[in-house]
């Protein structure tokens, strides 16, 4: 059975959840859940130049105060890598609001 178009565009890369297209239906049904985006800049020192400090940007949609995925992350940088972490800088925005989401009473359609 041939596919549509906009099938296709959701099966290119068979291996990632994000191409199929359950990343950007997860995405809103985490923000509905009161999932933010969150963003935290990791300042890790060089392995092998402790002295020099590097950046990293990591971002996801996160539970804010407690930011577990974050937390699952760092704990995951601290048992495998080899950069210790200086700090940590967190920012995070709720994109879908509740009053900005609402029950739609019917539906018209044209043609």
């Amino acid at each position: 059975m041939p596919r549509s178009s906009v099938e296709d565009s959701f099966v290119l890369g068979e291996g990632t959840d994000e191409m199929r297209g359950e990343h950007r239906h997860g995405h809103v049904e985490k923000q509905l859940l009161g999932y933010r985006l969150t963003t935290a800049e990791i300042i890790y020192r060089m392995p092998d130049y402790l002295d020099l400090l590097q950046s990293y940007v990591w971002q996801e949609y996160d539970m804010a105060p407690k930011f577990p995925e974050l937390r699952r992350f760092l704990d995951f940088w601290e048992r495998n890598l080899d950069g210790p972490i200086h700090h940590v800088r967190v920012a995070s925005k709720q994109l879908i609001k509740p009053a900005e989401l609402r029950l739609v009473d019917g539906e018209f359609r044209l043609n």
